[in-house]
């Protein structure tokens, strides 16, 4: 089941013209976003945010908007059996809606953590600061993880310094505040990431905006990645080439976090 062009397709397959630029060159743009309360307009939805975003995007490639409308009853049809959904927009302004279940084992993950990789710098993301389809390189970098049993890639870049995961921005905690790589570098704005950095500034905690080096990633007590679906995630364990470095997935600074999901 998905949503295509302002329809409803109860279909495994999507028929695309064989010199469609989303098909030969993963010309699309998507976001990814999960439905709390079977409501678009949930605040932690952050729908808002997330059309926002593909807007933006949308500007800057100079692509049509698509029908809006049919963007919001394709979501409002899917959310209905699925509670993540997927809005991706071809360059003509083409909808294409599908939805998907929360990943398996998702609270074991919250709580415990997860092993991590380090990717090479080759896979680094294309057009960084946009969520396009051309996603071949963190696909490659957490397909790649799994043989050292990584859940999770963390991209770098050709210095070193840690920038984002596969799927979602980073976090580390160290001297009593939160620490993530600034925008600057070359990363995802991250719909959660905003959603975090506007929580911790209205609480007045102090966050650092700064590169992760090398030296920096080994001082950090916990750390964690975050995306719209999975919330936020601990990382235990990341395998480098230099050798593992290990955190603390039950800090207590997680605490803070985790209750911006609550009810």
């Amino acid at each position: 089941m998905y949503w295509y062009c302002g329809k409803l397709i109860e279909s495994k397959t999507l028929e695309l013209n064989i010199n469609d630029p989303g098909l030969l060159f993963g010309a699309t743009v998507f976001t990814t976003l999960r439905v709390y309360d079977h409501s678009l307009d949930h605040s932690l939805t952050n729908w808002k945010a997330h059309c926002s975003r593909l807007q933006l995007t949308l500007q800057t490639f100079n692509w049509p908007e698509p029908n809006w409308n049919f963007v919001r009853q394709g979501a409002e049809m899917l959310l209905q059996h699925f509670p993540v959904i997927r809005i991706t927009i071809f360059p003509d302004g083409r909808e294409w809606i599908t939805g998907r279940l929360l990943p398996a084992n998702l609270t074991e993950k919250q709580n415990n953590g997860i092993i991590a990789g380090l990717a090479k710098p080759e896979f680094a993301r294309s057009l960084p600061k946009h969520k396009t389809g051309n996603y071949l390189s963190p696909w490659l970098a957490k397909n790649n993880g799994q043989a050292v049993n990584a859940e999770e890639a963390i991209l770098i870049d050709n210095e070193g310094n840690w920038l984002e995961t596969s799927t979602g921005n980073l976090w580390g905690w160290k001297d009593g505040s939160w620490w993530t790589p600034p925008l600057e570098v070359g990363i995802l704005p991250g719909i959660e990431r905003s959603h975090i950095i506007q929580h911790l500034q209205n609480r007045q905690i102090t966050i650092q905006q700064a590169p992760w080096t090398p030296q920096l990633v080994k001082e950090f007590a916990a750390i964690a990645y975050t995306n719209s679906v999975v919330e936020i995630i601990p990382i235990h364990t990341v395998h480098q080439p230099t050798g593992s470095l290990e955190y603390n997935p039950k800090h207590p600074c997680f605490l803070e976090l985790k209750g911006l999901f609550l009810p």
